[in-house]
């Protein structure tokens, strides 16, 4: 039980120590809000980073894909005159960000599938050609200012009684759901074997406990605040649909296929170049989303943005239990990981750690994280 939760127990162990290192700092409501909305971008770049992983892929490209979709926007809101067409002018740049994104997916597919050439070399030099044309773009210096709705998404707040609601609601539903099949289950059981088993209930409870506690410590910080962070509650989607596409959908039973084992799922008939172009065009779109997000934080649109941000997207997706050999992992288990990364991020900076000694501690988390996996890997 211990070890299916470890990531939850280390997010909590972690937060309890920064807490008390901070004096409490780390714990407050305006802290733990920014929290969320800083770890809100690389949340959505870990979500499609799963599915690539899940295949035995990378993408090294997304740092630079964020890059080149904020110059976009920025393009397109101060120069293309979107700036002035209100909420329209906002959904065409949301449009463009996402656009660039996909286009970019569909580039990196199209070496892998048509050409099999590895995803590593080429989303490298996806990384590198994004790169520059961004600065290309953009003339190597930054875009602004962006329109009052566009700044909304990224800074924006759903009112605290609403987000109050929201958060109940989806108690609620969750509730319903898993409670519901695991009352169920017994029942079916008893009616084949004369017996009710409560082992499946009680099996479930510590794990209930865990996500009503999460549910409850949400409603405090984003009730005394401002409420949901516009960025969070986007990530808070994402991450519903990717876990959607992996647990509901064919499409993800072929993903995890394809992880499992590439050579077994050809002899299957699963459409793997299909499945590497959804894959990509997805994790392309999410990254071309953070673009804006961030784009939309900063009222500004920065060619060099983005800047490792598939370090940290692969450092969450590893941390929250993803296989790097590809065919395990979960979406809520790379939401965990990107809030463990997020946490040391913004703890290590109330406590003033320099930032070249932090990125050597995410460093070294990575490689622990990979090492673990790797053990876990052989002992399986």
């Amino acid at each position: 039980m211990l070890k299916k939760h470890s990531t939850l127990l280390i997010l909590l162990s972690l937060a309890i120590l920064l807490t008390v290192l901070t004096d409490g700092i780390f714990i407050s409501p305006r802290n733990l809000t920014n929290l969320t909305r800083q770890i809100s971008l690389n949340g959505i770049l870990a979500v499609g980073m799963t599915l690539v992983i899940l295949i035995s892929g990378i993408d090294l490209s997304v740092g630079s894909v964020v890059a080149l979709a904020g110059i976009i926007v920025g393009i397109s809101q101060s120069h293309w005159g979107l700036e002035n067409w209100g909420i329209w002018g906002t959904f065409g740049s949301v449009i463009l960000a996402i656009a660039v994104g996909v286009l970019c997916g569909f580039f990196n597919a199209y070496w892998m599938v048509k050409h099999n050439i590895t995803s590593f070399i080429t989303t490298l030099g996806m990384m590198v050609i994004a790169r520059g044309l961004a600065l290309i773009f953009s003339g190597g210096i930054a875009i602004a200012p962006m329109s009052t709705e566009l700044q909304g998404i990224g800074n924006g707040y759903i009112p605290p009684v609403a987000s109050l609601i929201l958060i109940g609601l989806v108690l609620a539903s969750w509730i319903y759901i898993s409670w519901g099949k695991l009352i169920q289950k017994p029942f079916i059981l008893s009616q084949k074997t004369g017996q009710v088993s409560l082992s499946s209930l009680l099996a479930s409870l510590p794990a209930t406990l865990f996500i009503l506690i999460g549910f409850l410590s949400l409603s405090y910080v984003f009730f005394s605040y401002r409420g949901i962070p516009i960025p969070v509650f986007i990530l808070a989607l994402v991450a519903y649909a990717g876990h959607f596409i992996l647990s509901r959908m064919t499409i993800g039973r072929y993903i995890f296929a394809m992880g499992g084992n590439l050579e077994a799922s050809r002899l299957c008939g699963v459409p793997m170049g299909k499945v590497t172009f959804f894959v990509f065009i997805v994790m392309g779109g999410l990254a071309g989303l953070s673009g804006l997000i961030l784009t939309s934080r900063l009222n500004g649109a920065i060619p060099t943005a983005g800047n490792l941000f598939e370090l940290d997207a692969i450092a969450a997706v590893v941390i929250g239990g993803t296989s790097l050999m590809g065919g395990v992992g979960t979406i809520w288990g790379s939401i965990l990981g990107a809030f463990i990364i997020g946490t040391l991020n913004n703890g290590m900076s109330l406590m003033n750690v320099p930032t070249f000694y932090q990125m050597v501690i995410k460093g070294l988390i990575i490689i622990l994280a990979v090492l673990f996996d790797s053990r876990s890997k052989q002992n399986r």
